[in-house]
Order: structure tokens, then C-alpha cells, then sequence
């Protein structure tokens, strides 16, 4: 994945405005290649850090990072081809169990996925999914409440990227397990919204196995300057499509030995 920055800082410094404007107000924008057309991955990613120095100097803290788009039913929905990443803070957890606003947000969608937290910290590049399996303390069910800022949920790489991989708020729950006592390639999900079920599918979705989209992620922190610190909360991708909620909505993530993860919506 080539990081070669074209913008001007000048440039960085305005997109990174105007996403952050929709992401604090909770407004649609037309994506950002739209009127910077060539706008590389590398770009999105200096906004991306430039909204993420905001964020921590706003009194966010981080808590970890995330991997987007890692399975072919994502990539076919949203029309891309390479995965990507985003940051996450304390502001973006919400407990299990909980009421969620979708008053400031935007399109809110939710996918399963299978969260990590690390107790060593890793370094890219070279970095394998045998090297994020020896690094993890544990491994959790997770919601990830995803919420693309561009107008009608269209979007390219570089705006995505941008726009912090969509990154809204995210919920952990179910069990927490060891890796080692699991199979993590063959992990059955179930998603139900309101009693009914809209999606499943299988971890090995991810990239083929959830480390290999956290050893990637890693990798491409390296490319950034960045490791994935001891302690982070790393979520690996959505095993299924996203699925569309609003208010009244109920969600229940069933995932196969780690447990259950649920959640309502609200105004």
C-alpha cells in the first residue's frame, strides 16, 4: 500500500475540517475524491492522523485501533479492494446492554466482529498473524456501529480512510477467551435485529483468519510510524455486511463460543 501524500498541508488541514464537522455534527458530505480526484491512500491517512491529533487534543483518549473492509462481502459492498484502518477512543465505547443515539450519527450500520486485546506490544513490518496470536492477551465478541459520513453511504478508499475508516462507536461483550482454546478461522456468527435474522457468517470472512486483518493492521501502522501498543483494543473487521439500524431497533450478535453481544437504538 503505497502512503505517498500529494495534498498540501494547507489541503490536510481543510478536509480534515470538514470531516470532522460532519462527524461532531452528525452531517452528510459529498466524498472528498470528488473534488481532490486524485487523492491517494496515503492522503486519506494524513487526514486521518490530523482528525485523530484533534480528537486526542479535545481530551479523547485512545483505546485502540480498528481494521475495516477486511471481508469480500464488505469489500463487494462498498466497492473497494484493499482493506484499511481507524482509530478508536474512549468517546466511541458504549456497555453492552445500552441504549445507543443514533441522534449523532449519520448512516448508522452494525457488523460482527471478533475483538483483540494485545499484552505485548507489536511492531511492524513483517508482522504475521503467528506474531498477533503470541501478542494477544484475549479475544472478545464485539459490535462495531459504523457510520460513513459521505452522502448516500457512497464512498471511495482515500475517503473512507479519511474519514476514520467510518469508525462511530463500537460495543464489546460475551465472554472473553484465550485465542489458543479456539479456532478462530471457523467461528459462526448469527445477527438478529429485532428477533429476526438478518446475517451470518463465519470468522474465516476475515481476511481468511481475524489475526491475518491484525497483523495487516500492524503492518500498515508501520507504513504511518506507529505500533499497535500493549494494551490496545483492536477490533479485526466485519465478518458479515453491514446491516442498517434506527430508532426502535434491536440487535443481538450471537457468535459461537465467545457468547453474545446486544444492544437497542434510540432517538
Amino acid at each position: 500500500m503505497s502512503m505517498n501524500i500529494t495534498l498540501s498541508r494547507e489541503d490536510v488541514v481543510r478536509l480534515c475540517e470538514r470531516v470532522e464537522g460532519a462527524q461532531t455534527r452528525a452531517y452528510a458530505i459529498p466524498k472528498l475524491t470528488d473534488e481532490y480526484p486524485n487523492m491517494t491512500i496515503g492522503d486519506g491517512y494524513a487526514v486521518q492522523l490530523e482528525l485523530r491529533k484533534r480528537f486526542l487534543a479535545a481530551g479523547h483518549k485512545q483505546v485502540g485501533w480498528k481494521a475495516g473492509l477486511t471481508s469480500k462481502a464488505k469489500m463487494i459492498q462498498m466497492g473497494v479492494n484493499v482493506p484499511s484502518i481507524g482509530f478508536l477512543t474512549d468517546r466511541m465505547s458504549r456497555p453492552e446492554s445500552s441504549a445507543i443515539s443514533t441522534f449523532d450519527l449519520v448512516h448508522p450500520r452494525v457488523e460482527c466482529e471478533v475483538a483483540f486485546v494485545m499484552k505485548t506490544t507489536l511492531q511492524g513490518p513483517g508482522c504475521t498473524a503467528a506474531d498477533v496470536l503470541a501478542a494477544t492477551d484475549y479475544v472478545l465478541p464485539a459490535v462495531e456501529i459504523i457510520d460513513s459520513r459521505f452522502s448516500g453511504f457512497k464512498f471511495d478508499l482515500p475517503s473512507v480512510v479519511a474519514d476514520n475508516g467510518s469508525s462511530a462507536r463500537f460495543v464489546g461483550g460475551g465472554r472473553a477467551r484465550y485465542a489458543e482454546d479456539l479456532d478462530l478461522r471457523t467461528l459462526g456468527v448469527v445477527m438478529e435485529k429485532n428477533g429476526e435474522i438478518v446475517t451470518m457468517g463465519a470468522s474465516a470472512a476475515v481476511l481468511g483468519h481475524p489475526a491475518e486483518a491484525i497483523a495487516m493492521l500492524v503492518n500498515i501502522l508501520a507504513e504511518l510510524g506507529e505500533n499497535l501498543p500493549a494494551g490496545s483494543f483492536v477490533m479485526s473487521g466485519g465478518i458479515t455486511e453491514a446491516v442498517a439500524v434506527k430508532p426502535g431497533d434491536s440487535i443481538v450478535a450471537r457468535f459461537q463460543e465467545l457468547g453474545s453481544v446486544s444492544m437497542r437504538f434510540v432517538e
